[in-house]
């Protein structure tokens, strides 16, 4: 994670943004304890901000304050990450159809040059850039429809799912899956065609259901000790023919 901060522009956003990114890339642990004191004196600021961004974090359900006692970084929890995914999936999908009507032929070589970035970095093996290329392929396909705020309103709700999509690469979700993927959404949207648009994006993001078990059991102190909710189940059933259970 970066130390700087830019003086000239609004502190607290900044300190929110690098957390969030240190916490997803879990750099910050679950169930680590954030200080104040600690991290304004890394980025030189006075705890202030510190306090603004760790109540955004909080919203986002990233960390619990605990009065007396402090700020923590929450373990990851199966219900709270199905139950975004189930939320991005039925405004991404939304996005995907109508860019099949109204994506302009610049979006969609922006797109492709997103996927040319993205195997790059796969084959370089990094994360991080993977995962920047990722949010900006979602993004981009937002603007394509002339609905740029279904990305913030994604990029809020998704909080919970971004430290599993970091966790499962490359093993769980390879980086050359999630390609293939992305490529399908494109052909079907330069094809006009809806329905398979739809359905590229749907399987695109269950995915995470398919790796999400697996990495419960591997990581067991990484998540909290819950259950998928029914919606999640059904889910996974209907797309990989089983149940997602993490037991």
């Amino acid at each position: 994670m970066r130390n700087e901060v830019d003086p000239a522009a609004a502190i607290a956003p900044q300190i929110y943004r690098l957390l969030r990114q240190a916490i997803v890339t879990l750099e910050y642990l679950p169930g680590q304890r954030l200080s104040e004191q600690e991290i304004g004196a890394r980025f030189g600021v006075s705890r202030q901000p510190v306090r603004e961004a760790f109540i955004k974090l909080s919203e986002a359900g990233l960390v619990r304050i605990l009065p007396q006692r402090g700020t923590f970084v929450v373990r990851i929890s199966l219900k709270d990450v199905a139950n975004a995914r189930f939320v991005r999936e039925a405004v991404e999908v939304a996005v995907a159809t109508a860019a099949c009507a109204v994506a302009p032929p610049e979006a969609l070589d922006r797109l492709g040059d997103l996927i040319a970035l993205q195997k790059e970095a796969a084959a370089s093996d990094d994360q991080r850039l993977f995962l920047r290329y990722d949010e900006a392929f979602h993004r981009t396909l937002a603007e394509a429809v002339e609905c740029a705020s279904a990305w913030p309103f994604i990029e809020d709700v998704k909080a919970q799912m971004d430290r599993v999509r970091y966790l499962s690469l490359p093993a769980a979700s390879p980086m050359s899956l999630l390609i293939d993927q992305h490529a399908e959404i494109v052909k079907a949207i330069a094809a006009r065609d809806a329905e398979r648009a739809g359905d590229a994006m749907r399987l695109h993001l269950r995915e995470i259901l398919n790796s999400l078990p697996r990495l419960a059991r591997a990581h067991p102190e990484l998540f909290e000790d819950d259950e998928m909710p029914a919606h999640a189940r059904e889910a996974a059933s209907a797309t990989f023919g089983r149940d997602v259970a993490p037991a």
